[in-house]
């Protein structure tokens, strides 16, 4: 034998002895690591499809919640909401609470709409969005049903100039001023709306139609003045 092959066979044997020798010192580790990497990827497969599984479910109950709603199902619906409320999955639980709030307003219980879109709002674990959304729906039922005061107490934080929901927050606030005789209150509320161009088109236009109506009844200060 040459000493090239000798060498070489002694390398292998070398290279044998460490594999040897790291299987043995390391051998149920990387058997335990294996394992470990196997049932956690099965682990996460299993609860993407669980949660995939859940929300659809979710999701085809509130549709036909909705759909209640829409064929004049009200009691109905109030009930098929309250049960995804409490065993809904993801954010359905919440949703549902929101659009039983609105149903409630549809049947005339104005009150207890109120009452419901505040526990909306009052519940730190919702999204602050979507607390803030309700805010401005109980805050559209008060224009009618309660003071200016009631009306602020919702969404006058919502006013802001920073604020994206503050056109209908300023228009909440103009509707409740005008309906309580601030006149000049109402004027800045609409006036802000009018003159802000992030405002939808939309809500420009109505601000624009109060500001006339406001003038042409002489409650405007412009109109005061003239």
């Amino acid at each position: 034998m040459t000493d090239d092959g000798f060498f070489r066979e002694v390398n292998e044997e070398l290279r044998t002895d460490k594999m040897r020798a790291f299987w043995e010192r390391y051998g149920t580790v990387l058997i335990g690591a294996v394992i470990a990497v196997v049932i956690g990827t099965g682990i996460f497969a299993f609860y993407e499809y669980y949660t995939e599984r859940q929300a659809s479910q979710s999701g085809d109950k509130f549709l036909a919640a909705l759909n209640l709603v829409r064929e004049g199902k009200n009691d109905e619906a109030v009930a098929a909401l309250a049960e995804l409320e409490k065993d809904g999955y993801g954010a359905y639980p919440v949703l549902a609470r929101m659009r039983s709030a609105g149903v409630l307003a549809q049947k005339g219980d104005l009150a207890g709409a109120v009452a419901a879109f505040d526990k909306v709002a009052a519940d730190g674990s919702i999204p602050q969005s979507l607390r803030d959304l309700a805010k401005l729906r109980a805050a559209f039922i008060l224009i009618d049903t309660g003071s200016y005061d009631d009306v602020a107490n919702r969404v006058q934080a919502l006013a802001a100039d920073n604020n994206p929901m503050r056109h209908s927050a300023r228009e909440a606030l103009g509707l409740a001023a005008w309906k309580a005789g601030r006149g000049e209150d109402a004027t800045k509320l609409f006036q802000q709306i009018s003159d802000d161009q992030a405002a939808p088109g939309n809500a420009r236009q109505f601000a624009d139609q109060m500001l006339d109506l406001l003038k042409s009844t002489g409650a405007s200060p412009a109109a005061a003045a003239g």
